[in-house]
């Protein structure tokens, strides 16, 4: 019976092929594989009378739920991709059936691998540790159990994945996709930058088994990182030349433990550098939201008609004009305009008053309002109306630290000049001394851009080394 024929695309090995492809999305969905209609699948029809190259090829489509795919969702190609079978329209809010977007490169994985499957994951594991080093080509890994399942390897050997670059439409990333399996044809998987995977196998079953497989390793390898460890190596030693510790927000009740860092009473002899937050790392929460912002808050207006004059307040004032006036263009709420000089002392102070009031209120990190409220705190430290808080373990750990030789900074929301004050003033007394530097949202926001941010911090420490 010819493989084209009505009867064959509806006999039972195209249907049972349909019916894996539907049970495989779903327990990929559920693995975040194939999460917000991303990734996609494709098996060869198994028939025992027709040779792989000729077998049929069933497809899952593009845009659609995984998780809530049918078999009649399914696409049937020619073994050289053309389409035999499509599924039909339903209706709103459905979109128009399409064939996956991978198919260029699941025809590529079949026409040079002999693959009998191909799974494209969107895994987070997958994506993420081709960001660890951007300008790397391959992700390397050696002496790990997992490496069993992939072919080809053993424990003792190094699994060697090729990274190729993202493009804006999947189809683009066929050219690249055949070089990379050309130049490393023991491969059975291409990892895509900020993107994903494409593995496959001499049948399904090896396919997914691989991609479980690559799944786990890469996961392991981005725990590693964490830790400071290298996976590609085969003790799985220290990563060299690993020289900085960023310590973010743990516990929002706990500190920055010196346990969590220091194991018995020392420090790994390649960490040189450590930086920390400050709210829930060093210092509870409860005083900055309790302590420090109601202070702010209560006491702005005061500090803008005693200050309003000095060369200092008037900077922060133009600051602010400046937020506000883009904030008003967004239309953040809270926002009001601030008149003129001309209006008046009083006039200009109640509107500053106001806005500072709703942009404490919203918790926001930006400059104009950190710079402020750091000279407000200022004035409350010098007068002994505020004192700085800090977790009992924090003066140990940073006594440690400085004894050993380790540079600690501090980054956080709060201005350089109110982490040298709350530092300078705490209840364990002036910690300063045991801290090399102070970034905050100069550098960056918190939320965004952390990766430029860290880079910065990196960069600003390391030539602080070469000096």
């Amino acid at each position: 019976m010819a493989t084209s024929s009505q009867a064959y695309l509806e006999g039972n090995p195209v249907r049972e092929s349909k019916v894996l492809i539907s049970e495989l999305c779903r327990q990929f969905y559920n693995l975040g594989w194939v999460s917000g209609t991303g990734g996609s699948i494709t098996v060869k029809v198994h028939d025992d009378s027709i040779p792989k190259p000729h077998q049929l090829i069933v497809m899952s489509p593009s845009g659609v739920q995984k998780e809530r795919m049918v078999p009649e969702d399914m696409y049937v190609l020619s073994p050289s991709g053309s389409i035999l079978s499509h599924p039909l329209s339903k209706p709103y809010p459905h979109k128009p059936p399409k064939c996956s977007d991978c198919g260029p490169l699941f025809m590529k994985a079949y026409e040079m691998c002999n693959a009998g499957a191909v799974i494209h994951s969107h895994g987070m594991e997958s994506c993420l540790v081709t960001m660890i080093n951007p300008l790397s080509k391959e992700f390397r890994v050696t002496h790990m159990e997992m490496i069993k399942g992939i072919q080809g390897h053993g424990y003792y050997d190094e699994l060697v994945v090729p990274i190729i670059e993202n493009t804006a439409h999947e189809r683009e990333l066929t050219e690249s996709l055949a070089e990379a399996i050309e130049a490393y044809p023991k491969t059975t998987a291409v990892l895509v930058r900020n993107h994903g995977i494409y593995v496959w196998g001499d049948s399904w079953i090896s396919a997914k088994t691989q991609a479980e497989c690559y799944h786990y390793l890469f996961d392991a390898a981005i725990k590693l990182y964490q830790l400071g460890l290298d996976w590609s190596s085969p003790n799985h030693g220290p990563i060299p030349n690993s020289r900085i510790v960023l310590g973010g927000h743990l516990n929002v009740n706990r500190s920055v433990k010196a346990g969590s860092l220091i194991s018995n009473n020392d420090i790994e002899p390649s960490r040189r550098c450590i930086v920390l937050d400050i709210e829930g790392t060093t210092t509870p929460i409860s005083f900055v939201t309790d302590v420090l912002f109601p202070y702010a808050r209560n006491n702005v207006g005061r500090h803008l008609d005693a200050t309003y004059y000095t060369a200092e307040t008037q900077d922060d004032i133009n600051l602010l004009r400046s937020q506000v006036q883009n904030d008003l263009e967004q239309g953040i709420v809270g926002a009001v305009p601030i008149p003129s000089d001309n209006a008046g002392k009083e006039e200009v102070i109640a509107a500053l008053v106001a806005n500072v009031e709703a942009m404490i209120k919203a918790d926001r990190k930006i400059t104009a309002l950190k710079q402020l409220q750091g000279h407000i705190w200022r004035t409350g430290f010098q007068m002994d109306e505020l004192e700085g808080v800090v977790f009992e373990d924090v003066p140990k750990a940073l006594e440690k630290w400085h004894d050993l030789g380790v540079k600690v900074y501090i980054y956080s929301s709060g201005s350089r000049l109110a982490q040298r004050l709350l530092f300078g003033n705490t209840n364990y007394g002036d910690l300063r001394k045991y801290l090399s530097g102070f970034f905050d949202t100069t550098v960056g926001y918190i939320i965004q851009c952390l990766h430029e941010i860290f880079c910065f911090i990196f960069f600003s420490i390391a030539i602080f080394y070469s000096r």
